[in-house]
């Protein structure tokens, strides 16, 4: 009898607290919390942040592109991961701060409890923008300050990663194609014009999609997890370290981000298009 009514509260509200039950229905909060994790299997959880709220065409076009995309890496299996080169920008701070989980640390029971002061970002940052595929880094470049990123400049990035293709990989230059979100810079008419061009045909991206960009749901996390709570005083030591970085993760680590991309193609597609997560 209290199971039907406590799993009708919960359905009809979906935040009720469970003293709210107990005195509803006159029962201990004991016996509320035993009926919705032991016998009604419920556990409270928090709401997941998306980027966007998804429309259902955007939905569907989400749908439609990760089914294509699947289908052309079902033909032609690895070879088509290693023929993508995906580029993203992102901001670097000179210090971030560590997370929680980061600053903690071993105590005794009798130790004194440590306290962590809230510490926002450093305003002072640059924008990084790297291209890299199942072998490693192709290109990597900085945003001077007082630049931004328009159709010029992303037409000059192109021009340069063009460039290091030829020369750090000579054996599929002509193989390769572009992966990059649909921000108005990449998708700007003098932007196609140049990647028609230099010859750099691109696959497509679903819109409002960073969880299906391996730079935004694989590199860029690991690498500003390494960067937290380091002080840097000058652009050119976070840069160093960026690079560094880079320099040190192995083909392997690149091989399993380009790899997660087919697995969140498959979710996507099982999820009707919507966001696939962490």
């Amino acid at each position: 009898m209290h199971q039907q009514k406590v799993d009708g509260m919960i359905v009809a509200n979906r935040r009720v607290k469970q003293k709210d039950i107990a005195n509803a229905l006159d029962i201990s909060k004991e016996r509320v919390h035993h009926i919705i994790t032991v016998h009604l299997g419920y556990r409270k959880v928090s709401a997941r942040w998306v980027p966007r709220q998804l429309t259902m065409e955007v939905k569907a076009q989400r749908k439609t592109i990760c089914t294509q995309l699947l289908e052309r890496f079902t033909h032609d299996g690895e070879r088509f991961l290693r023929s993508i080169i995906t580029g993203d920008e992102s901001w670097v701070h000179h210090y971030d701060p560590e997370s929680k989980m980061q600053s903690m640390q071993y105590r005794h029971k009798n130790s004194p409890a440590p306290k962590k002061f809230k510490v926002v970002a450093s305003a002072r940052k640059v924008l990084l923008t790297i291209f890299w595929d199942m072998e490693g880094i192709v290109h990597i470049e900085f945003l001077e300050q007082g630049a931004t990123i328009d159709s010029e400049r992303s037409v000059s990035t192109l021009h340069a990663l063009k460039g290091r293709l030829r020369r750090i990989r000579q054996d599929k230059v002509k193989d390769v194609v572009i992966q990059h979100d649909n921000a108005r810079p990449h998708t700007s008419r003098q932007t196609q014009c140049a990647l028609q061009q230099l010859e750099l045909p691109t696959i497509p991206h679903p819109p409002y999609s960073p969880d299906l960009a391996p730079s935004d749901f694989f590199l860029f996390p690991l690498l500003k997890k390494h960067l937290k709570g380091n002080h840097y005083g000058t652009d050119a030591e976070v840069e160093a370290d960026v690079r560094s970085w880079c320099r040190s993760q192995t083909p392997e680590f690149f091989a399993d981000g380009m790899r997660k991309l087919v697995q969140r193609w498959h979710l996507c597609i099982e999820r009707d298009g919507d966001y696939v997560g962490k």
